[in-house]
């Protein structure tokens, strides 16, 4: 393997890394205020059904890449992204009591 020099007519070849934000499409710079966000099971007891626990941390690159992470270029859309986990774990909520009920 030899290394490549910049007079030799062939460029070196470079990594680029983007993240672009799960709700607005922003794209991530080097000096934002991001965050991840992700759902995980969880059960406080084991009577208790499974539900979803939602966790919220501020932007970190290697976690970054796991593929249940969103990723959110700030409150704006961090609060969208909440929002919109409330209303899904709700309607499942209800849903789930209504089918008990029967």
């Amino acid at each position: 393997m030899r290394k490549v020099q910049p007079n030799d007519g062939v460029s070196p070849l470079t990594w680029t890394e983007t993240f672009n934000c799960d709700i607005c499409g922003k794209q991530k710079g080097s000096v934002d205020h991001w965050w991840l966000a992700w759902s995980e099971p969880y059960s406080p007891h084991p009577e208790a059904p499974e539900r979803h626990m939602f966790k919220i941390y501020p932007w970190e690159n290697m976690m970054a890449h796991d593929a249940s992470a969103k990723h959110l270029c700030g409150q704006a859309c961090l609060q969208k992204l909440v929002d919109r986990w409330l209303n899904i774990e709700m309607g499942t909520a209800h849903a789930a009591a209504q089918h008990s009920s029967k």
